[in-house]
């Protein structure tokens, strides 16, 4: 009998555990099903305005530059040997017309070259690379507010935390009711902050240092491209 009392009572228990567990996760579905992810979001208090606001402003920012620097990088890769065959055949204008016809950086660098041929290679190297300093600062623009964005993102996510606690430690003081509830469901809104200026952040960070490695690789490759032309107009057929 006490056996059979001690399982009856272990029976029992798990019953309750597992009903309780149940009324937990139903509870649980039922909040999670009545608040939008909007809805949770705005728990975050007034810095997630400014917030969304730099969202959108990093998304614009990407994907205008985004376009911008693959137009201009784009690469013809029988540009140089069109150019060659030009040179040797003594139509520098035909050249020039080439390098203009895509409308790409790599094409105005060359023609600003091509431009001074008959001047000292010097000048001519000279022009090349002010004109690429030119095209690599248009690749450039708008990039500072990337950098911005990943800068303020977090700090007004912060801001917006601390005024948060603030708020709570305000309200104890004045009510007088602490307990467990007030400080863990008031802290978890405010922490909504911190998290979306993190997240915006990172995105910002990440597109700011993305498009400046893209643009070190096309300077790397223009280089390699404006010692080529050089040789190219050096050579005896390309005078």
């Amino acid at each position: 009998m006490p056996i059979l009392n001690f399982l009856l009572q272990t029976a029992t228990v798990t019953d309750t555990l597992a009903t309780a567990a149940s009324t937990a996760d139903t509870t649980e579905v039922g909040i999670t099903e009545n608040i939008s992810y909007i809805e949770f979001l705005m728990k975050g208090g007034a810095m997630i305005i400014p917030i969304i606001l730099l969202l959108f402003l990093c998304i614009y920012v990407i994907f205008e530059r985004y376009m911008s620097i693959k137009k201009l990088t784009k690469q013809d890769p029988y540009l140089l040997r069109d150019i060659r065959q030009q040179l040797q055949n003594g139509k520098v204008e035909n050249a020039m017309i080439l390098c203009t016809r895509e409308h790409t950086s790599t094409g105005v660098i060359l023609a600003s070259g091509l431009s001074r041929i008959g001047r000292p290679i010097g000048e001519i190297e000279a022009v090349m690379d002010k004109t690429a300093t030119i095209e690599i600062v248009k690749m450039e623009k708008n990039l500072g507010y990337l950098g911005l964005i990943s800068g303020i993102a977090p700090i007004l996510g912060f801001v917006g935390t601390i005024l948060g606690v603030i708020k709570i430690f305000h309200t104890i003081s004045v009510t007088g009711n602490l307990n467990i509830q007030t400080i863990s469901g008031g802290l978890y809104e405010k922490m909504i902050s911190s998290g979306a200026g993190l997240i915006v952040g990172v995105i910002g960070y990440s597109a700011y240092h993305v498009f400046n490695m893209m643009i070190d690789r096309y300077l790397a490759k223009v280089q390699e491209q404006t010692l080529e032309i050089i040789n190219i107009i050096q050579e005896p057929d390309g005078n």
